[in-house]
This record gives structure tokens, sequence and C-alpha cells, in this order.
């Protein structure tokens, strides 16, 4: 018996849900510094503090519009990849703790010589609905997913 393919790739754009759902936090956080009693240069560092992660995180995770901004998911004989216009396909080593969800995945992963674990957020209206299925599909069986790349 020969065995399985095990080369699998994927792409996303960007999620209109993901988006209206990190405008409606920050709506609230902007919110909740306009009802707090603290003196108003708190109220202000606050504000810009929470313009200045939008102007961080929208770019890069939320829109895709970033040149490092993550797009893609492969596994192939190297192992695990992800894209990005900058570094194109680089090897990743993924999580236990990534999680697979109807609605969402989310990958958490490790880059090589990296202690720290990073997070991409994939909703399923970034990608039709059959790549979503086999994303989370693959996600949850595939054999030896969470080893380190070579």
């Amino acid at each position: 018996m020969s065995s399985p393919n095990n080369a699998f790739e994927c792409r996303w754009q960007a999620s209109g849900q993901l988006l209206a759902t990190y405008l409606l936090a920050q709506a609230f956080a902007l919110g909740a510094l306009l009802f707090l009693a603290v003196p108003l240069w708190v109220t202000g560092l606050g504000a810009v503090l929470c313009l200045a992660h939008a102007g961080w995180v929208l770019p890069r995770h939320i829109l895709l519009t970033h040149r490092s901004s993550i797009r893609g998911l492969r596994r192939d004989a190297d192992g695990w990849q992800l894209w990005s216009e900058v570094r194109g396909w680089h090897s990743v080593q993924l999580r236990p703790d990534s999680l697979a969800l109807p609605l969402i995945v989310v990958l958490r992963f490790r880059l090589p010589g990296d202690w720290w674990v990073h997070s991409i957020c994939v909703p399923q209206d970034s990608q039709a609905g059959d790549v979503h299925r086999r994303l989370r599909v693959r996600l949850k069986f595939s054999r030896r997913r969470w080893l380190a790349p070579e």
C-alpha cells in the first residue's frame, strides 16, 4: 500500500467578521475610558494607546494589507510553512494549543530560533467553506503536526 500524500496548502484573505469584532472591541474600550472616573490625561493616554494598537493590528492581522501579513499555510515534506510577502514560505512549528473550530481557526506557532509563540486567526469567512473545513481537518488529524522544523 502506498503512503498517503501529505501535501496541503491553503491561503486566506481579510475577514469582514474579524474586522467588525475588532472594531466593536475597540469601541467598548474607548467607551469604557469615557465612563471611568479618572483624570482626563489618563483617558487621553488610554485613547492614544487604543488607536496605536489599531494602527498596528489592523494592517498586519485583520486587513492583511501589510507586507509582513501571513496569508497562507502549507504542509509538505519540509513540514509546516507560513507565507508572507516579505519572507515568502518559511518554516514554523505549530503549537499544540492551536484551535480548529467551525467558525475560526487559531494557529499558534513558533518560528525557528524564537522562544515566544505567535498567533493567527483564520475566520470562516476568510476562505471558501471547503478550504476552511480541510484546514480544520488537517490541523486536527495530521501526523507529526507539532514537530519542530528541521
